[in-house]
């Protein structure tokens, strides 16, 4: 028994809730530096997840964990991203070579349940007490700065608990913290919901474009084809709420399938595939916590906010929220007087992520930016600029932000030369993204 704790607990300097991709990167990264870090996930791995497209800017800090080469040998290699309109008479690819930075040339596609579990292996691995099938049921926070006392539930039934100086919520779409303190919204701007599963047979393209994803435009969002080294493709749709709610009476496996027959560009590649896992179906997609941190506390990756995933920025935003997050809990426990600093800077980090991709979330399904993503022009280096996002280069020295700005003049322009598009399609976006309720009425403003 550790007597820096109360009876039955077990102290700790850093508990961590979640093994997914930030928890699993923001423990070793504290327990190298000497703190005693506890990591507690509910599910044993490997589990199924979706979110299996890398992003090139991930392979740093990869490099940084020390997990690239086992990493490498999991992943399907992805040199670019291939977009499919139906409103086009071709399909556009993008070469993240071609960025403006040009030694980030390719990421990989991964089995997330192979991924995760090189992660949290690895955090072990590093120093940091990990514990699976332990599913957090309680934080109280301390008073001044006592930390917290968490408790948890072992899958057995046995209970545990800790007082810690510092609690990581590293929750994902549970959102432990945001939830308990009523601080999880649903993003005005944005809405949409996902259905899911795993096809062998897919067609793939040729050579080094076998592992590229592919985007699918349709009438009622968006699909995308990831390749994965053992021969599977991971397709999903996501669709805005409306669509979900015409499933009537059909499975969700039928539904999947019935989807992917209304965008023929798709069913094209998997018309000789056969579906390996059950569909799986998510909504509410699009949220936003009121904050990132408090008083012993940070909210990393999704646990604070995420958009969509049309760019797979999740993955590389969540382990970057781990190095940022590890640096602001080393100035909080270790140097207190710079712990101000180190969380206003962390906001920022964690600020910027979402922001930098949700410009082009909000607008990806609109005529006048699949115009532009289809038909891609360098003036002003905005083509190399754009890029740069798509990797994922957005916390880097890359000058890439003047470049974007003209960018978004461009797509301004545009949408004015074509206002009547443009409001017809404002108008759309406004019903599409209202939320729907049981009976399948859009409600709210």
């Amino acid at each position: 028994m550790d007597e820096s704790a109360p009876q039955g607990m077990t102290a700790c300097d850093v508990l961590v809730i979640g093994g997914g991709p930030a928890g699993s990167t923001v423990a070793p990264l504290l327990a190298a530096k000497g703190y005693r870090v506890v990591l507690l996930e509910k599910a044993r791995h490997p589990r199924f997840h979706i979110g299996e497209s890398l992003l090139p800017a991930n392979l740093p800090l990869l490099e940084q964990l020390g997990v690239a080469d086992e990493v490498r040998a999991i992943g399907m290699e992805k040199w670019g991203a291939e977009f499919v309109s139906p409103w086009h008479a071709h399909r556009q690819e993008f070469q993240f070579g071609e960025a403006w930075d040009k030694s980030m040339p390719y990421a990989y596609q991964v089995k997330r349940a192979d991924f995760d579990h090189i992660l949290i292996r690895n955090a072990a691995r590093r120093g940091a007490e990990v514990i699976e099938g332990c599913k957090v049921t309680a934080v109280d926070f301390l008073p001044g700065d006592a930390g917290a006392i968490v408790r948890a539930q072992h899958d057995d039934g046995r209970a545990a608990g800790w007082q810690a100086r510092f609690v990581v919520d590293a929750s994902g779409r549970d959102t432990f913290l945001a939830n308990r303190f009523q601080i999880k919204h649903r993003n005005p701007r944005h809405n949409s919901s996902a259905m899911y599963a795993h096809f062998a047979g897919a067609r793939r393209g040729d050579g080094r474009a076998e592992g590229n994803i592919t985007i699918f435009w349709f009438d009622h969002g968006w699909f995308w084809f990831i390749p994965l080294s053992d021969g599977a493709t991971s397709i999903g749709a996501t669709v805005w709420p409306y669509y979900m709610k015409t499933k009537g009476q059909r499975t969700l496996d039928q539904f999947l399938l019935d989807t992917i027959a209304s965008c023929p560009a798709l069913a094209e590649r998997l018309k000789d595939a056969t579906m390996l896992t059950a569909t799986e179906a998510t909504g509410n997609f699009s949220y936003v916590a009121e904050r990132n941190h408090g008083a012993n506390y940070l909210l990393l990756g999704d646990a604070f906010a995420f958009i969509d995933p049309v760019f797979s920025s999740g993955v590389m935003l969540a382990m970057n929220s781990g190095f940022a997050g590890a640096t602001a809990i080393d100035a909080c426990l270790s140097r207190p007087a710079g712990a101000a600093a180190a969380l206003r800077e962390f906001d920022r980090v964690m600020r910027h992520g979402p922001t930098a991709f949700s410009w082009f979330i909000y607008r990806i399904t609109n005529p006048t930016m699949r115009d532009i993503f289809m038909a891609p022009r360098n003036v002003f280096r905005v083509k190399e600029a754009l890029l740069s996002v798509l990797a994922g280069d957005v916390f880097g020295k890359t000058p890439i932000w003047n470049s974007i700005r003209i960018f978004k003049l461009i797509y301004y322009v545009s949408s004015l030369a074509n206002c009547r598009r443009s409001l017809a399609a404002w108008r759309k976006r406004q019903r599409n993204i209202r939320p729907i309720d049981d009976a399948g009425v859009g409600v709210g403003p």
